[in-house]
C-alpha cells in the first residue's frame, strides 16, 4: 500500500470513532501519533550513528514498545494507558543532562490529547501507521514529506485551521528572493506549521552544505515562534521531517507577548521569513508591550514593527501583509513611516485574487526590505494569472513557476537593483512620492486602464476585498477615536 492510501485508510478508521469531531480534531489525532513514530524512526538512526546512544523517553513510553506489536495493548487497556499513563508523563518529561530531545518532546505534548474513544479503533489506526511508514527508507521519507505538505493543505479545509498553511509557490519564492545563507540566523516569528522555515532549510542546503559542520551549524541557526498548540506540533515534526534532529528551537509561545525593547543585540537574526496573522486582534494587553505610538491590536501591524526590532543592521525580510496595510491610516501610517526611515522597502509584490482561497479572499502583498539604510525608491510588481486561469482555487493552486519572470526581473540590491526596467506589470515610485500621499502604498500599475470585468469569481473576489477594505477603514476609524480620546481632543 502506498504512503497515501495509508493515510486515507488512516483518516477513513478515524472517522468511525465517536470521539473525533471533525477534520481539525482527526489531523491533531494523526499528526502526534505520526510525531512518535517518525521519532521512533529517528531514534533508530542516531542508535547505529551515536555511541551509547540515549533515548530521552522512559523504555514504556518508546513507541517501540507500545505500539509498533500489531497483537500488542487494544481496548481499554490501550485507551487508558494513553490517557492515564503516555499523555500525563510526555506532557512532564525531564530532560536527562543536557539532553535537548525531551524538552522537544514534552512541549509537543503539551497541548495535544488524546480524542479517539475506542480503544480498538486506536490499534487499528496504530497498526496501519507502523506498517505502511518506514521514515528510515529513503523513497519513503521523501515521499511522507509530499504526504505531509498535503497534510498541511487540508488544514485549508479543516474550519480555522487553515490560516496555518501559506502556498508552497509563496513561501519558494520569498525565501528565494531573500535569500538565506549558511552562517546567518534565520527566523520566523509566526512559523504555523513551518513552511518558510523548510523552505529556508532546503534553500541552504542546496546552496551551501558541503560538510557535517555545515549541517550542524544550520540546524543551530533555524528559529520559530508558534502561539497554537497544534501548528507547533504539525511545524515542530516537519523539522524532524527536514531533517533537524533536535527542533529545540521552534517554540511554543506567543513572541508579541514580551516588551519590545527585550529583544535585544543577541537575539537579533539575519534574516525573517513569514507570513503574520492579518484580520484578527491580539488580546487585552498585549499592545502594552510596545511603544505608545504604535499600540494597536491588529496582530499583523504589532508583527511588523516587532521584526523591525528582530533584524540585525542589514538583515533581510520579507513577508506577507493584507491591503489594508498598505491603505491604512492612524497608527498603520506611523508603522510605514517607521519603514521606511528605518529600512529599505525596495520591493512590493502585488498578489492577484484567490492565493489564499478558501481560507480568505483578501488580497495579499509580499513586503520585502532590508533593515539599516532608509527607503529612496519602492517598487512594486503586480502578479498577474497564468494564461488562461482567472482564479486560483483549491483544486487550481498558484504554482512555484508563475514567479519565475519577477526572479529572472528581480536583479540585485548590492547595485540597488540597477537592471530593474518598468514592463507591464512593474512600476516605481520615489518615496518622497509616497510621503506626499501620506504614506499611502496602495499603488495601482500605471499601465493597466480600467478594465470591465464580468466574471462571477472575479466579480465576488472583488466584493470580498472591498468588505475587507471598509473593515480596515473601520479598525483604522476605531483606532484615530481611540487616540484621540486618550489626548482628551473631541472627537
Amino acid at each position: 500500500m502506498s504512503i497515501s492510501s495509508t493515510i486515507k485508510s488512516i483518516q477513513d478508521t478515524m472517522r468511525k470513532d465517536v470521539g473525533v469531531d471533525g477534520d481539525a480534531q482527526r489531523l491533531s489525532q494523526l499528526v502526534w501519533m505520526l510525531f512518535l513514530k517518525i521519532f521512533d524512526d529517528r531514534e533508530s538512526e542516531w542508535e547505529l550513528l551515536q555511541d551509547n546512544y540515549k533515548s530521552p523517553l522512559p523504555e514504556r513510553y518508546r513507541w517501540r514498545n507500545w505500539a509498533a506489536d500489531a497483537e500488542g495493548m487494544t481496548g481499554d487497556e490501550l485507551k487508558q494507558f494513553l490517557d492515564n499513563e503516555l499523555f500525563p508523563n510526555l506532557q512532564q518529561l525531564q530532560a536527562k543532562g543536557n539532553d535537548q530531545r525531551a524538552h522537544v518532546v514534552r512541549s509537543v505534548f503539551e497541548d495535544a490529547y488524546n480524542y479517539m474513544k475506542s480503544g480498538q479503533l486506536i490499534r487499528q489506526v496504530i497498526n496501519k501507521i507502523q506498517e505502511g511508514i518506514d521514515f528510515n527508507k529513503a523513497q519513503e521519507r521523501h515521499l511522507f514529506g509530499d504526504m505531509y505538505e498535503q497534510l498541511l493543505r487540508d488544514l485549508q479545509a479543516a474550519g480555522n485551521a487553515g490560516e496555518f498553511y501559506t502556498p508552497r509557490a509563496v513561501t519558494e519564492f520569498m525565501v528565494r528572493m531573500v535569500n538565506p545563507r549558511l552562517g546567518e540566523k534565520v527566523m520566523d516569528p509566526a512559523c504555523g506549521t513551518g513552511g518558510f522555515l523548510t523552505c529556508s532549510i532546503e534553500h541552504i542546503r542546496k546552496h551551501d552544505v558541503k560538510t557535517v559542520d555545515d549541517e550542524a551549524q544550520l540546524q543551530a541557526a533555524i528559529f520559530g515562534i508558534e502561539k497554537k498548540p497544534m501548528p507547533h506540533l504539525l511545524c515542530t515534526t516537519n523539522m524532524i521531517l527536514h531533517g533537524i534532529d533536535v527542533p529545540s528551537n521552534i517554540r511554543h509561545d506567543n513572541t508579541l507577548a514580551r516588551p519590545l525593547i527585550s529583544w535585544g543585540p543577541k537575539e537579533r537574526v539575519d534574516v525573517v521569513v513569514t507570513n503574520p496573522p492579518f484580520g484578527g486582534m491580539e488580546e487585552d494587553g498585549i499592545e502594552t508591550n510596545f511603544p505608545a505610538t504604535f499600540r494597536t491590536r491588529e496582530t499583523a501591524d504589532l508583527f511588523l514593527v516587532l521584526i523591525m526590532q528582530m533584524l540585525k543592521n542589514g538583515g533581510r525580510a520579507a513577508l506577507v501583509l493584507p491591503d489594508g496595510f498598505l491603505f491604512g491610516e492612524g497608527i498603520k501610517t506611523r508603522i510605514k513611516e517607521k519603514l521606511l526611515e528605518e529600512c529599505n522597502l525596495h520591493t512590493i509584490v502585488r498578489l492577484p485574487n484567490g492565493v489564499f482561497a478558501p481560507y480568505t479572499g483578501i488580497k495579499t502583498n509580499l513586503l520585502f526590505f532590508s533593515k539599516g539604510t532608509p527607503t529612496t525608491d519602492i517598487w512594486f510588481y503586480e502578479h498577474p494569472y497564468p494564461p488562461g486561469v482567472k482564479s486560483y482555487n483549491k483544486t487550481k493552486p498558484m504554482r512555484i513557476e508563475e514567479f519565475d519572470v519577477e526572479a529572472a526581473w528581480w536583479g540585485s540590491e548590492a547595485d540597488r537593483f540597477a537592471t530593474r526596467v518598468e514592463n507591464e506589470q512593474a512600476w516605481k515610485i520615489s518615496v518622497a512620492d509616497i510621503k506626499a500621499r501620506n504614506y499611502n502604498l496602495d499603488c495601482k500599475n500605471p499601465h493597466v486602464g480600467e478594465q470591465e470585468i464580468h466574471d462571477p469569481e472575479v466579480l465576488l473576489a472583488q466584493y470580498s476585498a472591498m468588505q475587507a477594505h471598509i473593515a480596515a477603514l473601520r479598525a483604522t476609524l476605531k483606532d484615530v477615536l481611540a487616540e484621540a480620546l486618550q489626548r482628551g481632543e473631541p472627537a
